[in-house]
C-alpha cells in the first residue's frame, strides 16, 4: 500500500464546457473551464480532481469539442472523478457515452464507469454520488453510501435548503439532515455559481462555485491526523 501523508482533492463544478461562445462564459474556447481547473489540480500537486456536476452546459456536443475535452483529461495527470448533473445527465445521448475521456483509465465517471462509488484503496479513500440520469427531479442524497474507508467523500449536484426553509427551487433539493446522514469527511457540492459553506456546522459541505464566477477552486486537504482544510484558491486563467 501507498504510504501518503496528506490527500490533496481540487473540487469544481458547472464548468458548461460548450461549442457556442455567445452561450459559454469564455468566449471563443468553449473547454476554457476545463482546462484551467485541470492546471489548479497540477499546480496544486492534488491527488484527485473532483468536478462536481455540469462539467458540459449540455449533451448537444460536437465531436470536436469532446475531442479537446478528451485531450485536456487525457492530461490530468491524476485521477478525475465526474459526477453528471442537470445539464449534463448520462442520458442515452450523453456526452459521457459518446466521449472517448470514459475510456481513460483515470477519468472515473459515476452512472457510466462505476454506478455510485469509487474506492482507492492505496489511498484509503471512496468517493461516491448518485449521477443525474435524465431531466427530471431527484434527490441528490437520497440512500447515503456507508463509510468503508478510512476517508469518505461525497459528490453532490443541487439545491441546498436549510431545514425548514421554504423551498425557493422545486428540483433536486437538500436538506440539513441529508447532509449530516452521509457521514462523510467531505460533501462537494455542484449546482450553485458561487462558493460557499453550508448546512450544518460540523458537517464539511461546500460549494464551489462556477470557475467563470468564482475565479477559484476550492482545495481540500485530508491531513494524516484526520483533519479536513478546505481552502479556496484561485485560478490561473
Amino acid at each position: 500500500m501507498t504510504t501518503v501523508t496528506d490527500i490533496v482533492l481540487v473540487h469544481s463544478s458547472d464548468l458548461h464546457v460548450d461549442n457556442d461562445p455567445h452561450q459559454n462564459p469564455y468566449g471563443e474556447d468553449g473547454t476554457t473551464g476545463l482546462r484551467v481547473v485541470l492546471e489548479a489540480g497540477k499546480a496544486h500537486n492534488a491527488h484527485f480532481v473532483l468536478l462536481v456536476g455540469d462539467v458540459f452546459d449540455n449533451n448537444r456536443q460536437p465531436p470536436h469539442i469532446l475531442e479537446r475535452s478528451t485531450e485536456l483529461l487525457a492530461d490530468a495527470g491524476r485521477p478525475v472523478l465526474i459526477l453528471p448533473g442537470n445539464h449534463d445527465p448520462v442520458t442515452p445521448d450523453s456526452v459521457y457515452l459518446r466521449g472517448a475521456f470514459a475510456q481513460l483509465p483515470h477519468v472515473h465517471i459515476i452512472g457510466v464507469r462505476h454506478e455510485k462509488a469509487v474506492h482507492f484503496p492505496e489511498f484509503d479513500v471512496e468517493f461516491w454520488g448518485h449521477a443525474h440520469t435524465d431531466y427530471g427531479n431527484m434527490v441528490p442524497l437520497r440512500e447515503p453510501h456507508p463509510r468503508s474507508a478510512r476517508w469518505h467523500i461525497c459528490l453532490a449536484h443541487g439545491h441546498y435548503e436549510e431545514d425548514g426553509a421554504i423551498p425557493l427551487r422545486p428540483s433536486w433539493l437538500m436538506s440539513d439532515a441529508e447532509l449530516h446522514a452521509t457521514e462523510a469527511d467531505y460533501v462537494a457540492l455542484g449546482h450553485w455559481n458561487r462558493p460557499v459553506k453550508v448546512g450544518p456546522d460540523k458537517v464539511n459541505a461546500y460549494y464551489s462555485g462556477s470557475p467563470d464566477l468564482a475565479k477559484t477552486v476550492n482545495v481540500v486537504r485530508l491531513t494524516h491526523n484526520g483533519q479536513v482544510e478546505v481552502s479556496r484558491e484561485p485560478i490561473a486563467w
